[in-house]
This record gives structure tokens, sequence and C-alpha cells, in this order.
């Protein structure tokens, strides 16, 4: 199926890497459902930089199964055709701030719940929701988005990082269980992004130093992430599934 048939899900939308990833889909012709569980004022701003026409904003937090559900009913409702393309980007109460992370004699395990909430639950919730659908089209896209931190972890963020990896375990295990219905789960792995509300709080240092140690020597921007989220969705991966891309210029050899 075509990127302009498809209708997208990207959640956590309202900013950063969701907001970039939405509006390539939708300079792509793709239809787009903008995910926010705060920021409605930011959602509606990418709705209208995409189009009205072809774009929504619809509030759930992926961590409740009965929000997602109406958010998938909502957006069929909407446009007239079931959501085809999930893009697991929700962001759950973090920022990347190497000051303030938390290390092993302060964290608890309730950070790590609250990780693996917005990580795997959220994912779980959409997954649910869109299964059915996909596997009578005999076909769907789940993009999940992880981190290069947890193969190169240069800033231990505990939490995060092993949230991340947990994702992953769960990407290639969706894969091998909806492959036979058409379905492709793969992931995308960006390293920090330059910049986003959520890195808004790393010292400049930080990003000049991964600069000087990138191959291509730049920063990753979201924008650069985005284009290898399309082409997960696009006809060009159909035979990828189970898959880590990892997008950070060459700071992390996979």
């Amino acid at each position: 199926m075509d990127i302009r048939d498809q209708v997208v899900l990207v959640t956590g939308a309202s900013r950063g890497l969701g907001a970039a990833t939405a509006k390539v889909f939708g300079r792509e012709g793709a239809k787009v459902v903008v995910n926010y569980v705060n920021n409605e004022v930011k959602a509606n701003e990418v709705v209208s930089s995409i189009g009205k026409d072809r774009s929504i904003a619809i509030r759930a937090d992926v961590r409740n199964e009965k929000e997602v559900k109406r958010m998938f009913e909502h957006a069929r409702a909407h446009f007239g055709q079931p959501i085809t393309t999930i893009v697991n980007n929700a962001l759950i109460d973090f920022t990347f701030n190497g000051d303030q992370k938390k290390n092993l004699d302060t964290i608890e395990w309730s950070d790590f719940q609250t990780q693996f909430e917005g990580s795997i639950l959220g994912a779980l919730n959409t997954l649910k929701a869109g299964r059915h659908d996909m596997a009578e089209a005999h076909f769907g896209k789940i993009i999940n988005i992880g981190t290069n931190l947890f193969q190169n972890p240069v800033v231990a963020y505990h939490d995060y990082n092993t949230s991340k990896a947990a994702l992953l375990g769960l990407t290639r295990n969706m894969a091998k269980e909806l492959g036979a219905d058409g379905i492709t789960v793969n992931m995308v792995s960006g390293g920090l992004l330059e910049k986003t509300d959520a890195s808004a709080a790393t010292p400049d240092a930080v990003f000049s130093i991964i600069k000087e140690s990138t191959p291509l020597q730049k920063v990753t921007s979201p924008e650069d992430v985005a284009y290898s989220i399309l082409f997960f969705a696009s006809p060009w991966s159909r035979a990828v599934t189970g898959q880590n891309l990892v997008v950070d210029g060459g700071l992390v050899m996979d």
C-alpha cells in the first residue's frame, strides 16, 4: 500500500520527533492521526501544518487501553478507513538531562515502571487496537521508536534505556506473531536529537561532543529520523520486519 493510501497514527505527535514524523507523512500525502495527551494547542498546530483535510488531532493516553481503542474508532469514523500504520513514539515524563539523571543509589522501581508503561504498555495497547483491521486487510506497518543508548549507553539513563531495550524484544516477538497477517514490525533508534523539548535540558557541550564523534559530523535532527520511519511504512520495506535501524549519523554502528 502506498503511503498516500495509508492512515498513519503517530503517538506523542504534538512535539519533537512525533511532530516531525507526522509532518513528513503529511507531505507524502498520508492521512495522519496526531495523538497527544497534554498539549492540544501544539497538536492542532501540527494538524494545521499538514492540512485539516488530511489530519486530525486526537487526545488519548497510550497507557489507557480504553482511550486508545476510542482513538482508533474515532480515526476510522473520521477518515472512513482504519489506521494502517502505527508509529509508537510517545515519551512519558522524561527529559534528557544527564546532570539530573538518577544513579543506582537513587533510582527506584517506580521510575522503571513509568518508562515501561510508556514504551511497552503504550505499544501493546496500540497493537491490540489496530491488529484486527490490519489482519483483515492483510496489511499493517508498526514502527516503534527506540534509542541508540541501549546499545551504547554514553549516558546511563537506566529507566529509559532499559525500557527501549525491552521494546526491541517486543518488536521482534510481535514481528514473529503478526508476519502471517501481512503486518511488519520494526524499530527506528535515533540518537540524541537536536533540539527537541525532551533534549532542551541537554548542555550544548554534549551536542558538540556528539558532532565531533559522529562520522557524518552532525547531530541527528528529528527530520532525519522521520524519513527513516517513512521507509518502514513504504512499499520499499515490504520484506523487512523485526529489525532495528539505528539513525544517528554513524555514531553507533550495529
